[in-house]
């Protein structure tokens, strides 16, 4: 029965999903159809008449990129949360809350401002960033202060803050343009992805899930106590190693392409237990999907609340993560 409605739930969220996918490739300054859209879909490049031939460029050059890669990074997000809520046995846990993010952000603008902008190197500065921000947590929780949700919690915050007051010290020293495009890009935002980002995070994020697919035993047995996993065989130490650097790669990657985008990974794990189940199996794949699926329609309000406008991904995250972790906080009693 609950391997039924597993399934029921899986592939009506599959569905929701490519539904999306197929009616954002209609949203944007230039209106197509579904219609328009099948066309140019199945038509790529065989004999189209003029007017289609910037419609084809809007739709594969432009819209289709930025929407796998919101895929992507939904997904991506989604899945670290889950790692890192199942690994820590934190209900809070999130890359934004671990430093994560604030740690790749200051990787990726050190970067940014002193070497030219290239794909590789600020993916290797926001990686190098991130894992700083994983040590810093580890030297304040040092010993067993770490299982205690309040102290993670509180030295992610803190080193969040920390790492973003430096980025924002370079940045006041920058280039004013410079500081511009960094800042809007820090607040997260699709505008800048192509092919080129599509081809770095999904293979990282295929690979993350698999491992974690991998892992999904010893995952299962951190749910209940380090104890009882120690007695199954499981080196709790070394599996949270290295589920770390895999969550810090991945979300290094992300921040280095899109930018900041803050609670996801607080919000969706929380949603998918509830309705896909807690196991470490149905909680990836359910957090995979529903984070690509609730990317999807974040970065279409960003692009169609306003008019000629587009609101950073970050401030929307923000503002819905902020009151859902309120209400997590006053749920767990913290």
């Amino acid at each position: 029965m609950l391997r039924r409605h597993y399934g029921r739930m899986m592939a009506g969220a599959v569905f929701l999903l490519l539904v999306s996918m197929l009616l954002s490739l209609t949203f944007g300054s230039v209106k197509l159809s579904i219609s328009e859209v099948f066309y140019l879909l199945s038509n790529q490049g065989f004999n189209l008449p003029i007017n289609a031939e910037l419609l084809n460029t809007i739709v594969w050059q432009i819209r289709l990129p930025r929407i796998l890669t919101a895929v992507v990074v939904g997904a991506g997000l989604a899945i670290c949360g889950a790692i890192l809520q199942n690994a820590s046995r934190n209900p809070l846990a999130d890359p934004y809350l671990f430093g994560l993010m604030a740690g790749a952000g200051l990787g990726a603008t050190l970067v940014s401002v002193v070497l030219p902008p290239q794909m590789v190197s600020m993916a290797l500065g926001a990686f190098a960033g991130a894992l700083f921000a994983v040590a810093l947590v580890f030297a304040v929780c040092a010993g067993q202060r770490w299982r205690k949700v309040e102290t993670t919690l509180l030295a992610g915050v803190a080193v969040s803050f920390m790492l973003s007051a430096i980025s924002s010290f370079i940045l006041y020293f920058a280039e004013p343009f410079a500081a511009n495009r960094i800042m809007f890009w820090l607040m997260g935002s699709l505008s800048r992805t192509d092919w080129h980002s599509v081809a770095l995070l999904a293979p990282v994020t295929l690979i993350v899930l698999l491992l974690a697919l991998a892992l999904r035993r010893q995952l299962d047995a951190l749910l209940f106590s380090d104890e009882s996993a120690r007695t199954l065989g499981v080196n709790t130490l070394r599996l949270r190693l290295i589920l770390l650097l895999a969550t810090a790669l991945l979300t290094a990657c992300i921040v280095s392409q899109c930018g900041g985008i803050a609670f996801v990974g607080l919000m969706v794990p929380h949603i998918v237990r509830h309705f896909f189940g807690v196991t470490s199996v149905r909680l990836l794949l359910g957090s995979a999907v529903v984070g690509a699926l609730f990317m999807i329609w974040v970065d279409n309000l960003a692009r169609l609340i306003l008019p000629q406008q587009e609101i950073p991904l970050g401030v929307i995250t923000s503002l819905a993560g902020s009151v859902f972790f309120l209400l997590i906080m006053r749920r767990q009693r913290l």
